[in-house]
């Protein structure tokens, strides 16, 4: 060989090895499943961190600073789609079972979730007009059109991403799996970092009409995304939902989930470190444009750095357990960091310092994302005795019901709190607005600490047995 094809057959093994190395996901795609399939395969996180920062971010401050809504019945809104958190392990075990002539089981699902998306937010523009300057019909027919709008979507939300990823799980390889499912996770954090940006530069002049475009194309986005993301993705099999098969019940097939030893501790874990990181979701707008006086636009790109500092936890996650890390202590670590953030968001209201408000939500995001990722990948080691929709509904149907509940509590005490305040004397300690926001984030910063306590026995525990197959775990490793 000449000189120089061997300088050539160099390079080209150099230009192989960096995709692995500086492309995260380089190594997810297999000969089934293409990186370009499986990118548009993710496209329907886009959708459902669309939906997200427009339900969590946008429409809370509008409705609470803008339309002069209560945060708690806010908060009750935003709190409506948990309803349907539980049931995303029958969901997912439904699209396990499900039997059907066409031979498909995990599109139906997506594309029912879909319908019920698109028709919440349809409707979700005219339900807020009727809340803000009702002058015809029953006083109960705004509120109940808002709930209604939110209702929809949250189902629809939960009944695509649960059958999405469980088809993105079936689709991939067994060894693959763990960085297709982290794949399709970091997908809707970038659907809501974009999303986020993009509403703000649409909103940076606010009003009523341009919300309702917004609102409006936020719906037809929907649509237009999972149609793309769902073609010719799932291959027919007619045996896999075939009328004959046999199939367990629900309650047998969670039973056997939750046997293996250490789940329900994780799952307790993963309740109260959710509920914590979520209290803050429907008041870390309306603190900054009602205590801190800033903008739609400025308040609106805080769920985009909130979304950044997530990515960074991933990647940090991803560093620290390729050299060996224990994932519990990890979880531990992104608690402690939470607790750093709140404390920062505390202490920006009396220092009226907007950038410190500002990096308590990027901190926060990253200890979020760091928590979310180790415990996660306890998760899927668990997952891979059950079946895919089961595994993926059980541990999110925890998540999303923790993640409701700290919703609607964080603005009934926030409201309670200024309540017992509105007649404080100038220069009390405690005053409202600020007041009822700081017991929230006090609140907050106990359940981290809970859920700390909670992790303590399962970090002593021996490393996953996905850890022990898989010896390099780099950012292409990180689970869901």
């Amino acid at each position: 060989m000449t000189l120089v094809a061997k300088a050539n057959r160099k390079m080209l093994d150099t230009w192989k090895s960096l995709g692995p190395r500086y492309l995260p996901f380089a190594d997810a795609a297999s000969e089934d499943l293409p990186l370009g399939r499986l990118m548009r395969l993710s496209m329907f996180q886009w959708s459902i961190g669309l939906a997200a920062v427009l339900l969590t971010g946008t429409l809370n401050r509008v409705m609470i600073v803008e339309l002069g809504v209560p945060t708690s019945l806010v908060a009750l809104m935003i709190a409506i789609p948990v309803l349907a958190a539980p049931f995303r392990a029958l969901i997912g075990h439904r699209s396990d079972t499900y039997k059907s002539a066409l031979g498909v089981r995990r599109v139906p699902y997506i594309w029912l979730g879909t319908i019920l998306q698109f028709g919440g937010l349809a409707i979700m523009p005219f339900a807020l007009l009727l809340l803000q300057s009702q002058t015809t019909g029953p006083e109960w027919a705004g509120p109940a059109g808002a709930l209604l709008a939110f209702l929809l979507t949250g189902i629809g939300m939960h009944m695509a991403q649960t059958a999405g990823l469980a088809l993105a799980t079936d689709l991939s390889a067994e060894d693959n799996r763990p960085r297709v499912v982290a794949l399709m996770y970091v997908m809707l954090l970038v659907g809501m970092l974009i999303s986020s940006v993009v509403f703000a530069w649409l909103l940076r002049d606010y009003s009523p009409k341009t919300l309702i475009q917004v609102v409006q194309g936020a719906a037809v986005a929907t649509v237009a995304l999972n149609i793309i993301c769902l073609w010719k993705q799932e291959p027919r099999n007619p045996v896999a939902t075939s009328h004959n098969r046999p199939t367990i019940r629900f309650s047998e097939a969670f039973a056997k989930y939750r046997k293996e030893k250490g789940t329900m501790r994780l799952l307790v874990a993963v309740a109260l470190g959710s509920c914590a990181f979520s209290m803050q979701d429907v008041l870390l707008e309306p603190y900054g444009g009602e205590v801190l006086k800033l903008s739609v636009s400025q308040t609106t790109l805080l769920t985009a750095i909130w979304a950044a500092g997530t990515l960074i936890g991933f990647a940090h996650a991803g560093r620290a357990l390729q050299k060996g890390a224990n994932m519990y202590r990890l979880a531990a670590l992104g608690l402690v960091t939470g607790i750093t953030g709140f404390s920062a968001i505390i202490f920006a209201e009396p220092l009226h310092a907007a950038n410190l408000f500002r990096a308590g939500a990027g901190v926060i995001g990253f200890g979020g994302g760091l928590f979310a990722v180790c415990t996660m990948l306890a998760a899927m080691d668990i997952a891979e005795k059950s079946d895919n929709g089961m595994a993926i509904g059980a541990w999110g149907a925890v998540q999303a019901s923790a993640i409701g509940i700290g919703l609607a509590a964080g603005g009934l005490i926030r409201d309670g709190v200024n309540t017992l305040l509105a007649n404080a004397e100038p220069g009390a300690a405690l005053m409202a607005p600020a007041a009822g926001y700081s017991v929230v984030y006090h609140l907050e910063i106990g359940l981290l600490f809970a859920a700390i306590v909670a992790l303590g026995p399962l970090a002593a525990r021996r490393q996953t047995t996905q850890q022990s197959r898989s010896p390099r775990f780099g950012l292409a490793e990180l689970p869901g």
